[in-house]
């Protein structure tokens, strides 16, 4: 049976995509604080902002893992915050480069040494990895920094049999995006795609199981945005 292991799956993209995932044949473990919340899910708790995370759940993980070969990794946990390069802390940018990069480094480490041939790193980045908008500094920074990731982790397990992706997604549906956009706005975001209308959380998961089953994209950036308009 293959093995998913995502991280950030307790709402949004990444429980749409344990949701497909499990759905679709594999075993999922989530990792994150909050469980998710689709039924049979393997939940292992841990911070992602905490630099021992992955050294801390090493046999939880290990145990959830037990015989699997085929491995599919998909760094979905990030966070969002509304800043500005001119009033921005370097304590603040760390603690978004520790949760949106750092934490995905990690993991790798760990768990790339287990996976044969037709294993893959997935990343869910977002349209921010290759512009930037104001007020999105830390989050743009860290989605940039993500693609750079992912095309050095395309290059480094080159001949291993493991690919990866980027997938990044335009305005989703989700929790985060409503904490960070007011209600009376949201109509104006979603005109900003061109079918005028959000993404939802279940139109990633199926790009993400898509490129799960095709090495032939590796070290694709794939912009899932339904056609972002310029403005």
């Amino acid at each position: 049976m293959p093995h998913l292991v995502i991280t950030g799956a307790s709402a949004g993209i990444g429980a749409a995509t344990a949701d497909l995932f499990q759905s679709s044949g594999f075993s999922v473990v989530n990792l994150s604080r909050r469980p998710c919340p689709v039924e049979g899910v393997v939940n292992i708790a841990c911070d992602l902002s905490q630099q021992n995370f992955a050294e801390a759940i090493s046999d939880d993980l290990d145990n959830a893992l037990s015989g699997a070969q085929q491995i599919t990794l998909i760094h979905n946990a990030a966070l969002l915050i509304n800043d500005n390069i001119a009033d921005t802390s370097s304590e603040q940018l760390r603690r978004v480069l520790e949760i949106n990069i750092v934490a995905a480094s990690s993991l790798n480490q760990l768990l790339i040494p287990k996976m044969a041939a037709g294993s893959g790193v997935l990343y869910v980045g977002s349209t921010l990895g290759e512009k930037a908008v104001p007020n999105s500094f830390t989050y743009a920074t860290s989605k940039h920094a993500v693609i750079g990731m992912m095309r050095a982790t395309c290059q480094d397990l080159a001949g291993t049999g493991v690919h990866t992706v980027c997938i990044n997604p335009g305005f989703t549906n989700t929790e985060m995006l409503r904490d960070h956009v007011p209600a009376d706005v949201m109509p104006q975001i979603a005109a900003m795609s061109a079918f005028e209308r959000l993404i939802e959380p279940e139109e990633i998961a199926q790009a993400l199981l898509f490129a799960a089953h095709n090495p032939v994209l590796n070290g694709a950036v794939i912009n899932a945005n339904l056609g972002q308009i310029e403005r």
